[in-house]
């Protein structure tokens, strides 16, 4: 048996990895959730404003994140349209903008079509210019965006009126993937205008131990990898549960897929553990 195991074809743990992936998917298995403090900040950061607050969404991600970060934008987009807040969309990546547009189409409007485009929210769309675009809105938002990424003149959208500069935003969420992205938001708007500029994200997992620091003070809530979007999922769920006999699926997406994950964690720590055993297990065994 040690021998066998010493031996073990590669492709065995390969498949092992498949059934720890692919079982928790197909049984539909969940596991609840504790948020914790960081967590429950950022959602109060949304859910303590009055309704009908200006949040600024900046889609600083594109497709290769969705897994960490969609959930977690779709988690954001669905509080403010709960907490019936004005939101106004822009993307630092090109990519971005139809990002926005897909949130637009499948969530908002799927969920919530009595809101208003032009009157509940607006999509800006994609700029150049990485951290110049932060910069500009700081002084003067209406210099950048002259028009939604519809063509229709910014003067003539309802949700605009007395925004016209990022500091005019009650709050400000940036669902960020890298650069240009939630560093800097901190550095050059929440640092600049520490009382003004009230800040969180949602980040991926490699980023976000790099943004502790800023907490609480330039950064005011965090949401690290598809963890803290189930989280918060759960923390929205508990607050807005949805009305009887509705599908909760649609509200639990990074909760269905923390199953998977925690699978194929403890399946790789288990043959780390197995792979010691058996290399220490095997020098015991060697003739001095």
């Amino acid at each position: 048996m040690f021998q066998k195991l010493q031996q073990l074809d590669r492709r065995w743990v390969f498949l092992m990895m498949l059934l720890a992936v692919a079982w928790p998917m197909l049984a539909d298995w969940r596991v609840p959730e504790k948020p914790t403090l960081l967590v429950r900040q950022t959602f109060d950061a949304i859910d303590r404003l009055p309704e009908g607050s200006r949040i600024l969404l900046s889609w600083d991600w594109d497709p290769s994140a969705e897994g960490e970060l969609g959930p977690m934008a779709n988690a954001f987009v669905r509080h403010c349209c709960q907490k019936k807040h004005k939101m106004v969309f822009i993307a630092l990546w090109p990519v971005g903008q139809q990002l926005i547009d897909d949130t637009i189409e499948k969530l908002i409007q799927a969920e919530y079509p009595h809101l208003v485009y032009g009157r509940d929210y607006v999509n800006l769309g994609f700029k150049p210019g990485n951290e110049g675009v932060i910069k500009v809105m700081l002084t003067d938002l209406r210099q950048l965006y002259t028009t939604d990424a519809r063509g229709t003149n910014i003067e003539k959208i309802p949700v605009m009126r007395g925004l016209n500069t990022v500091r005019d935003f009650d709050l400000v969420v940036s669902v960020s993937a890298g650069y240009p992205g939630i560093k800097e938001w901190v550095q050059y708007a929440s640092a600049a205008y520490p009382n003004q500029v009230r800040l969180i994200t949602g980040t991926t997992g490699v980023s976000a131990p790099l943004l502790y620091p800023y907490i609480p003070d330039q950064l005011q809530g965090m949401l690290g990898a598809i963890k803290g979007a189930a989280e918060y999922e759960q923390l929205f769920l508990e607050k807005y549960p949805p009305p009887p006999g509705e599908d909760r699926g649609k509200y639990q997406e990074a909760l269905r897929r923390m199953g998977p994950q925690l699978a194929a964690h403890l399946l790789m720590i288990g043959l780390i553990l197995l792979g010691n055993i058996l290399y220490f297990a095997g020098r015991q065994r060697r003739p001095s």
